[in-house]
């Protein structure tokens, strides 16, 4: 790839700066992310149905059924790179349980004409992968004469209204309604499921559409505390663009693994994945969310899941530049987000197929999947919204850290930041922007360079919607 970006070290009596430091830049307060509920130390790495279920036009011949979805998961197991950097989920999105009832129990069952659950689960185990599903709130309403499995409660007495999904509201106060989740996750777990997506949650979910109650955090404890009592390891991702107010911050952070920061970024119908305005808006939800949180705890214990990674297959299916998908993943890893491939894995390119193995970016992404980005601006250090904007991981506990610097270009609507910066432009930050002090080893990820030994700060010419990673290390 071509590439305007020149990186150079900053001289104290630089005149160039993009924004002057007008005041002490704020301290910087690291944030880490610890074991999360349900047992895990890094993010999920993988892959996932829905971008091509919603945007069939990007790949021709798939079908959402068994076969279709092994050719795609295949691929994580056959190509050795994919397989050694984690990539080892293969999740199913809406569509893969019957719509509208359960079985005699009340408990969502696979939709046999196109999936049988326990032989994939074995196909993907058995190639060293697992196997994740999706589900939203609630029984079935035409499951309310049914009896829970193991109790005489039928689920209407514990389950009413209409949420809009052909669902029912639960009772989270009745124990039964416990008893019903312990019976599906069970279920699951006998069939061999790794990861549950809980879709649908409120607060949050904005503009769905539905009829959701104005609070399903019950669902998202009664999930945790199935799978708990389940004896099998599984992963609760809880979507979508989350109320990030301590309230219910404490509680998605207390049962689930990873948490949807945003709404759904690809482009659905479309004959491309996703745009860079909505890619914009992702990253400015992410700024807003770890700004929130870290006001709680700098110590978290959940994930971001930032959606769906739209990187892999060329520009004119991606629907974002080569620069611009570079800036995704760079992004992506430095949230310590989940890593869950969104892309055609049949039709991956060889620049997008680095940007998911290279071996120094994988190395990053274990560091920010405990040491996660927050953002120092050029020029003051604070993290608001800017075109031009710096992120910083870490330090740890050895003075290793991770700088990211951007150049989103102009807003286009979602960013946060209104300006319209054209062209290439000189992005300038110092030390004392990024909190930090000292010498450090500075090495450029994606082009593969050490910049050598530097003590002040860091400048680099970005075109638009270019970006630089940085591993930082004490000299």
């Amino acid at each position: 790839m071509a590439s305007l970006r020149n990186s150079f070290l900053i001289a104290a009596s630089v005149s160039t700066m993009v924004v002057a430091p007008v005041a002490a830049e704020p301290a910087l307060n690291v944030v880490q992310i610890g074991t999360t509920p349900n047992g895990f130390t890094s993010p999920p790495r993988g892959w996932n149905s829905f971008g091509i279920q919603a945007n069939p036009q990007t790949t021709p011949g798939f079908s959402f059924n068994q076969n279709g979805v092994i050719r795609q998961c295949d691929v994580l197991a056959n190509i050795a790179a994919l397989k050694q950097a984690g990539y080892i989920y293969c999740s199913l999105d809406s569509g893969w349980s019957v719509g509208g009832n359960g079985d005699q129990f009340g408990r969502i069952i696979y939709d046999s004409s196109i999936f049988d659950i326990p032989s994939l689960a074995d196909h993907l185990h058995g190639e060293g992968l697992q196997l994740g599903v999706y589900v939203v709130p609630g029984a079935f309403i035409a499951d309310e004469s049914k009896t829970i499995l193991g109790t005489d409660v039928t689920i209407g007495s514990v389950c009413s209204g209409d949420n809009g999904l052909a669902r029912c509201n639960f009772d989270y106060s009745q124990p039964a309604v416990q008893q019903w989740h312990n019976s599906v996750v069970n279920q699951f777990a006998s069939w061999g499921v790794d990861f549950i997506k809980l879709d649908f949650i409120t607060p949050g979910s904005p503009s769905n559409g539905a009829n959701l109650p104005p609070d399903e955090s019950g669902e998202v404890i009664a999930y945790h505390k199935a799978i708990a009592q389940s004896g099998r390891k599984m992963r609760l991702d809880i979507s979508w663009k989350l109320d990030r107010s301590q309230e219910f911050f404490d509680i998605w952070e207390t049962n689930a693994d990873s948490m949807r920061t945003d709404q759904d970024i690809n482009n659905g119908g479309q004959s491309t994945f996703v745009n860079w305005n909505t890619v914009q808006r992702a990253i400015d939800n992410y700024r807003q969310y770890i700004t929130t949180v870290m006001q709680y705890n700098t110590t978290l214990t959940i994930y971001p899941d930032m959606d769906n990674l739209f990187v892999g297959n060329p520009a004119s299916v991606s629907g974002v530049t080569d620069d611009e998908r570079q800036t995704i993943m760079t992004h992506w890893i430095g949230a310590g987000a989940n890593l869950i491939i969104g892309s055609d894995l049949t039709n991956l390119d060889d620049f997008g197929f680095n940007l998911l193995v290279n071996s120094d970016a994988m190395a990053v992404a274990d560091f920010t999947a405990h040491h996660p980005i927050q953002p120092r601006n050029p020029g003051t250090g604070s993290n608001g919204a800017e075109q031009l904007q710096a992120w910083i991981a870490g330090p740890d506990e050895s003075g290793a850290a991770v700088v990211i610097i951007v150049n989103y270009g102009p807003d286009q609507g979602q960013g946060g930041y209104g300006t319209s910066l054209t062209g290439t432009q000189t992005v300038n930050v110092s030390w004392g922007d990024l909190g930090i002090s000292g010498s450090f080893d500075v090495h450029d990820v994606w082009a593969g360079n050490d910049l050598g030994t530097q003590s002040s700060g860091l400048g680099v010419q970005l075109g638009e919607g270019q970006s630089v990673l940085y591993k930082l290390s004490r000299s």
